[in-house]
């Protein structure tokens, strides 16, 4: 009888800077740990008793949520295609040295479009920054605002909507479309940044812990402020910085509000996690 390795998919780069998507081993858990291949489905109060989508619980005195959050995606057809190779939802020396001195665009409004903006302007030939509305500053800090009026190699498209996308394996340019007129016009691009925020999976924590009106869940000060807004009881001890407004539950990395929403944070608010379970285990 055959055996069939679990695996995972998973972004690998080669010795050229090339992307693809691969099937990978899933890791193998260390002793002492279970590794469940099932979707979360709620959480239970009192014990913190995580119910499986199986059907199926899990009882612990503790529980991290690493569940991150999805990159909200443009709806147009041929884009998820070009994701990994031309299309990406972060701006770090990684892309950069992908793109070389290519000219590139980025969709979005906020701080994050924006720091990608002027951090990649250093690096390419031009750069094509497009909102939809008219007022960059509406959503952007000032800094980012005057850094990028006044570089020579940024160009803001205001009221401007990408329509589609050319090219197959790799992005060769866009079709975009002023939301106010209609007309029409094509950039040449060979990668597109897409910052339009992100979607944290907390529905199947709806009702069980504070969450803020975007869906991120509350931890630390925030948990404890929940109370005053009419939100769900917070235990009078809670001062656990990750800590939940459920006491015993932890969040750590991109579903929690207030997250740096990158990799290398991810990892150590999951380390803070395990230090702080310790320090909860010590007082209850």
């Amino acid at each position: 009888m055959s055996t069939v390795t679990p695996t995972m998919r998973a972004i690998v780069v080669d010795d050229k800077k090339n992307l693809a998507v691969e099937e990978v081993p899933t890791p193998t858990p260390a002793p002492g740990e279970v590794l469940i291949r099932v979707a979360a489905a709620g959480i239970n109060r009192g014990d913190v008793m995580q119910r499986q989508g199986d059907g199926g619980s899990v009882h612990a005195r503790a529980v991290v949520l690493a569940a991150g959050a999805r990159y909200r995606k443009l709806a147009v057809q041929g884009i998820e295609a070009l994701e990994g190779t031309s299309v990406y939802y972060a701006a770090t020396h990684q892309e950069a040295r992908i793109c070389g001195t290519d000219p590139i665009a980025i969709v979005g409004g906020g701080n994050s479009a924006g720091q990608a903006a002027v951090f990649l302007a250093e690096h390419v030939s031009q750069v094509h920054l497009l909102i939809r509305g008219d007022d960059l500053g509406k959503s952007m800090s000032r800094y980012l605002v005057d850094q990028i009026e006044h570089h020579p190699r940024v160009t803001v498209h205001r009221h401007t909507e990408i329509r589609a996308v050319h090219g197959e394996k790799y992005l060769e340019a866009i079709a975009v479309e002023d939301n106010r007129t209609g007309d029409q016009d094509t950039i040449r691009v060979r990668a597109l940044f897409v910052f339009i925020g992100a979607v944290p999976h907390t529905g199947w924590l709806a009702d069980a812990i504070a969450l803020d009106d975007h869906g991120f869940v509350l931890t630390g000060v925030d948990a404890i402020h929940a109370r005053a807004d009419g939100s769900l009881p917070i235990n009078g001890g809670l001062s656990r910085t990750l800590e939940t407004s459920l006491p015993g539950l932890f969040a750590a990395g991109d579903i929690r509000r207030g997250s740096v929403k990158r990799v290398a944070s991810a990892v150590g608010e999951g380390a803070m996690a395990v230090r702080q379970i310790h320090e909860y285990f010590e007082r209850s």
